[in-house]
Formats: structure tokens, C-alpha cells, sequence
């Protein structure tokens, strides 16, 4: 996977004025920054993607639709934009997207040290998922799953998926909400 140059903060979200490459970040653990775009229909379902089974972090585990870090330099709203357009080939405008909150995480998987801030956004998408285009460098396949199902799977698959525990809940939660909102 291609190393990029991101910007690093502080445990409570402050830049530091400080730029390295994203495998410095995870090799040592400094605060960074990454976009998830959840895409979701009227149906009450989310798309998931596959990782490539090449991804370093969680290869062959299902994940949010589309997630990625944030540049130097970059806006989180911009990377989720830049992010969706490379991994299932959407085409997105500020407006089309919904803030829902910054997550902070702290994990190790293997010898990354991911330590970040994650941009999370919604977006309302009852197209047809055969429209959209993969990056296969990072995406096997996508799909749709009810957030009914996904919220059983969790429970009797945990292995398929990769483990943000709550934020899947908070995320099946949001959906409803929104839905119940038509």
C-alpha cells in the first residue's frame, strides 16, 4: 500500500504543526486523521466493503463503506469526498454529505499502532451498487446488508468484520434515526 505524508495531532484532536508519512504515524503511534463515508438506503441498509485482501490493517474483514486518512493538508470533508470517488467511484459535492461525529480510536493490529480521529459522514445513497466502480487495490467487493442483519452478524461472525465495537451500534443507530425521519 502507497505511504502519504499526513498531518499529526495531539490526543485531544490539536495539530501539532508536524507532518510525517503514515507508516511513521503507525509505527509510532501519533495521532492522525481518517474520513468514513457510510453509505446507506432507504431500505434500512449499509454498504460494506471487503478490505483487499493486500490491505495491511484488517485484510479480507468487512468495514465501513468508505474510509481512508486525511492528507496533509487536507479537510476531512474533502478526503471523505476524494476517498468515495477512489474507492467505489462516486462522485460527491460538500453538500451531499451528512457530519455525524469524530471517533476517537486507540488500537494495535499486529505492529500498527493506529491512534486517530475519525471523520464520520453519511450519505443517502439508493442507487444500484453495480454502478459504482472499485478500487481494487483496497476494495474486494461491496455489498448491502440490512443494519437487522449486520447487527446479528456482529454477534455470530465477529471475525468477518473489523472490530470497531460500539461504533458498529452507534452506526445501525444512526441509520434508524435518520430513517425515522422521512
Amino acid at each position: 500500500m502507497a505511504d502519504e505524508l499526513i498531518d499529526i495531532y495531539d490526543e485531544n484532536n490539536r495539530f501539532l504543526n508536524v507532518r510525517k508519512m503514515k507508516s511513521e504515524a503507525h509505527r509510532d503511534g501519533l495521532w492522525h486523521r481518517a474520513s468514513h463515508v457510510w453509505l446507506f438506503n432507504d431500505k434500512g441498509e449499509v454498504l460494506l466493503q471487503l478490505r483487499a485482501k493486500e490491505k495491511e490493517q484488517y485484510p479480507g474483514m468487512w468495514d465501513v463503506s468508505v474510509a481512508g486518512h486525511i492528507s496533509a493538508g487536507e479537510e476531512p470533508i474533502t478526503a471523505a469526498i476524494r476517498e468515495t470517488a477512489e474507492e467505489v467511484g462516486l462522485s460527491l459535492n460538500p453538500r451531499d454529505l451528512d457530519f455525524f461525529k469524530i471517533e476517537q480510536i486507540r488500537e494495535i493490529y499486529k505492529s500498527i499502532k493506529n491512534n486517530g480521529f475519525e471523520y464520520v459522514y453519511f450519505f443517502r445513497f439508493n442507487g444500484d451498487k453495480n454502478d459504482l466502480v472499485l478500487q481494487k487495490e483496497e476494495v474486494e467487493e461491496i455489498c448491502f446488508v440490512h443494519i437487522d442483519e449486520l447487527e446479528r452478524n456482529l454477534v455470530s461472525n465477529p471475525e468477518k468484520y473489523v472490530p470497531h465495537g460500539k461504533y458498529w451500534l452507534e452506526i445501525t443507530e444512526e441509520v434508524r434515526r435518520r430513517l425515522s425521519f422521512n
